[in-house]
C-alpha cells in the first residue's frame, strides 16, 4: 500500500495535534479524540470549570465548588443534544441537582455555550420519568435536548445564537 498524498501534509500538523492532547491531559481529558474530548477542553478552558474525574458524576466544578453537567453538539449533524445511554429515575434525580453548559458547535467551531438551570430542563425530566414509569421500568435510550429548546429557554454565556439551518439529504 501507499500512502495517500495528504499523508505528509498530515505528519506536518501532528505536532500541533500532540501540543493540544498534551494541554488536554494537563486538564484531565485523557483523548481529545473520545467523548468530544477536544470541544470539552474548549468548554472547560472558557467557562474557567475544572473537569471531575469517573464517568457517573458530574461533569466539571467551578472555583466555587459548584458542579455542572457539560452537552456539546455539533449542529451540522444533528439538532439535540444526547443525555445518557440509560436515563431512569436516579440519572434524572442526579441531572435535577446541577446547572447545565450546553455548547452548540459547527463542525468543530463553537457557536454559542448557554446555560440552563435545572428547572428550565424540568419538561424532559418528567417527560422522561413518566415514559420510564409508563415503560415498566425499561431505561431510555439517550433521550435527546433539542438545541431550540436550549436557545430558548438558555441563558447565552458565550458567542451568538446560531441558525439552525435545515440540512438537505443528497438528492433531496
Amino acid at each position: 500500500m501507499t500512502p495517500h498524498d495528504d499523508y505528509a501534509r498530515l505528519l506536518e500538523i501532528w505536532p500541533a495535534v500532540q501540543e493540544y492532547q498534551a494541554l488536554a491531559t494537563k486538564h484531565g481529558i485523557h483523548d481529545i479524540f473520545q467523548d468530544n474530548g477536544g470541544k470539552l477542553l474548549q468548554v472547560l478552558l472558557l467557562m474557567g470549570l475544572t473537569i471531575l474525574p469517573g464517568r457517573e458524576g458530574n461533569d466539571a466544578v467551578d472555583a466555587s465548588g459548584r458542579e455542572y453537567e457539560l452537552k456539546s453538539v455539533n449542529i451540522e449533524l444533528t439538532k439535540g443534544f444526547s443525555t445518557h445511554h440509560h436515563m431512569n429515575p436516579s440519572i434524572i434525580a442526579k441531572y435535577r441537582q446541577v446547572p447545565w453548559v450546553f455548547a452548540i458547535y459547527r463542525h468543530i467551531v463553537l457557536q454559542a455555550v448557554y446555560l440552563l438551570e435545572p428547572a428550565d430542563l424540568e419538561f424532559y425530566f418528567t417527560k422522561w420519568e413518566q415514559k420510564w414509569h409508563a415503560d415498566g421500568g425499561k431505561d431510555i435510550n439517550n433521550p435527546k435536548i433539542p438545541a431550540v429548546h436550549v436557545m430558548e429557554h438558555g441563558k447565552l454565556l458565550h458567542g451568538e445564537p446560531p441558525i439552525l439551518s435545515v440540512r438537505r439529504k443528497h438528492g433531496a
